[in-house]
């Protein structure tokens, strides 16, 4: 049985070698996506943020009523929790790719709306965001929130909580800002020291 009670800072380096973590996309984005840069994209091609950002605050509401989320369509919040995990998994995976890839420069100037969630800091290398929410939280715990809210939203009981909920929001909403930087910005290999000695 997993346990949520171990910092994700250990597992990076027995990770670091190879990581083999299912994305589980075949059930929103048909194809089985292993590339987590690949994934952002398939996931802003499925719904925008806004949807995405939009739904999570729905859930989030309904999380402390007694009453059920979209009770008209239900199946919407099935079909968000699917893609939504698959996000989360390769938000993890993104950490194992800052040494070789980098997100393309921001523009000079650009207005505050379009950072989101976002510190000027985070909006120019958006990779921090995933750094700070895998130091903060687990995969682990991640993913039982994600459980929990969505599982909680279709109930029409109100339940109380010892978990917190607040902190792992934050992070999941600065997630879904930062990779649609990424997806909108674009990556690039960083070149290796040698190349730039050589240059």
């Amino acid at each position: 049985m997993a346990t949520t009670e171990f910092s994700s800072n250990i597992l990076k380096p027995i990770l670091m070698k190879k990581i083999k973590l299912s994305l589980e996309t075949s059930f929103w984005a048909i194809d089985e996506i292993v590339d987590p840069f690949k994934l952002i994209n398939a996931f802003f091609n499925y719904c925008t943020v806004d949807i995405y950002k939009n739904t999570l605050s729905d859930i989030m509401l309904y999380v402390n009523k007694a009453e059920v989320c979209n009770k008209e369509r239900p199946g919407d919040l099935f079909d968000f929790h699917t893609a939504v995990r698959s996000f989360i998994r390769g938000a993890y995976l993104l950490n194992f790719k800052t040494k070789r890839w980098e997100v393309k420069k921001a523009p000079k100037e650009w207005q505050i709306i379009s950072q989101g969630s976002l510190s000027k800091e985070e909006y120019q290398n958006p990779f921090l965001v995933f750094e700070k929410a895998f130091e903060c939280k687990t995969l682990e715990e991640f993913e039982f929130f994600l459980n929990e809210i969505v599982h909680v939203s279709l109930s029409p009981y109100k339940e109380q909580f010892d978990y917190d909920l607040i902190t792992p929001h934050i992070h999941l909403v600065k997630m879904l800002d930062a990779a649609q930087i990424i997806n909108e910005r674009g990556i690039k290999k960083i070149k290796n020291k040698v190349n730039k000695k050589r240059e």
